[in-house]
């Protein structure tokens, strides 16, 4: 090879590297995924793999035999369980302006939730909307099951 062709490959994976780790767009991380796990972000839909990106808006969706594990940024970790659909409606962690928000919408199935960063410092701003309600967290962990309506 040339030495323009490997500076350019160079270059453009150091890019490409340098928009995948910018991207201020992602929340989270899936940690675990098992069985029918997926996520969809927008109108795509993926097979969940262990280290895909969550994004605001994303909807995470597990089959009957489906498990899938995230942890966000502020390392709030959620497992969720077969059948379950939630979809992350706000998250904002920005410690050093005070910004945190964490809401989930829980259509059904269920979550384990492990507090992480935003629950400890503001509590209030951690909310999970089931079909029956909303959750606020002020503890540091909890169980939760929804039933479709």
């Amino acid at each position: 090879m040339t030495r323009q062709i490997i500076f350019g490959l160079l270059m453009a994976s150091s890019l490409l590297a340098g928009n995948v780790v910018a991207d201020d767009t992602v929340v989270g991380f899936v940690k675990i995924a098992e069985g029918e796990a997926s996520v969809m972000e927008g109108q795509t839909t993926l097979q969940a793999k262990v280290g895909m990106p969550l994004h605001l808006g994303s909807i995470i969706k597990t089959g009957s035999n489906g498990q899938l594990g995230a942890t966000f940024k502020d390392n709030t970790l959620m497992s969720f369980g077969p059948d379950t659909e939630v979809i992350i409606d706000e998250y904002l962690f920005a410690p050093a302006d005070g910004g945190f928000k964490l809401s989930v919408n829980m259509l059904k199935g269920t979550l384990h939730y492990i507090s992480g960063v935003i629950a400890k410092l503001k509590p209030e701003a951690v909310s999970v909307k089931t079909p029956a309600g909303i959750i606020g967290v002020r503890g540091t962990r909890f169980l939760a099951k929804a039933e479709a309506e």
